[in-house]
């Protein structure tokens, strides 16, 4: 099968410390993979470089046939690769319709003339949005919240408003960065429902995620990453049994 995205030797380093140090992996479209692996392995380094926050030393990123290595953050997303954060982020003032249509794609208020003149062009455009707000709103079951600011949410439901913005971007590849840290057992199951969706969708999904059980539950396949580069790849039975795997985790000792 045609990977969706295709990395290959992808370095970067900070002060000298080489944080990448030639990854290689490919995420298939229409699945959830998981990506996972100890703390400092580089797996937010690799959202952050694939995503265009930040540039690459050396290496290629192919998306959906085209090399986006040092394109700029929006041009990615234009693009259809979409990411989030560990960290929810937002406007403390802005309600969750708000929050949504201002992350929809082709704004009709983003040029001059269509803001001041308000064409029929731009108006249609405009309601497609509020639609699509919406039906994200809905689809997350966050439309009973749709005119809370974003301070009265809980911590899972601005994850969930978190891949709200994402999805109103008209995403291909979603990378999601802990999309449940932090959140009850029962948010984090509503997530889980929610991100099982996304590939009947048409949205592909790469995940960083340390709850193991999540991991279980949604990726196949695992891609496993330690020491800045890719240690192994299969599902999730097979990378738990793998003796690199618990080294990488656990110490030498674990073997």
């Amino acid at each position: 099968m045609t990977s969706l995205l295709d990395i290959k030797n992808l370095r970067r380093a900070f002060y000298g410390l080489e944080v990448l140090r030639g990854v290689d992996l490919t995420v298939r479209p229409g699945g959830i993979t998981g990506l996972i692996g100890p703390n400092g392995a580089g797996k937010t380094t690799l959202f952050n470089v694939v995503s265009g926050l930040v540039p690459p030393d050396a290496g290629s990123i192919r998306f959906d046939g085209r090399e986006i290595a040092r394109l700029a953050p929006d041009a990615v997303s234009r693009a259809g690769l979409v990411r989030t954060f560990q960290v929810a982020r937002g406007f403390p003032k802005l309600s969750v319709f708000q929050h949504l249509m201002l992350y929809g794609r082709d704004q009709p208020g983003e040029t001059l003339w269509q803001a001041i003149v308000g064409t029929r062009a731009a108006r249609d455009r405009e309601a497609a949005l509020t639609e699509r707000a919406w039906e994200t709103a809905r689809f997350l079951r966050l439309d009973h919240l749709i005119d809370n600011p974003a301070t009265a949410l809980s911590g899972g439901q601005k994850k969930l408003l978190e891949i709200g913005r994402a999805l109103m971007a008209a995403p291909k590849l979603v990378l999601l960065d802990e999309p449940t840290a932090g959140v009850n057992p029962t948010l984090q199951n509503e997530i889980g429902e929610r991100l099982l969706e996304l590939p009947k969708r048409g949205i592909t999904v790469l995940l960083i995620e340390h709850d193991m059980g999540f991991i279980a539950q949604l990726c196949d396949p695992v891609i496993v990453m330690a020491e800045g580069q890719v240690l192994t790849e299969g599902s999730f039975d097979a990378v738990r049994a793998d003796h690199r795997v618990r080294e990488a985790y656990l110490g030498r000792r674990a073997a």
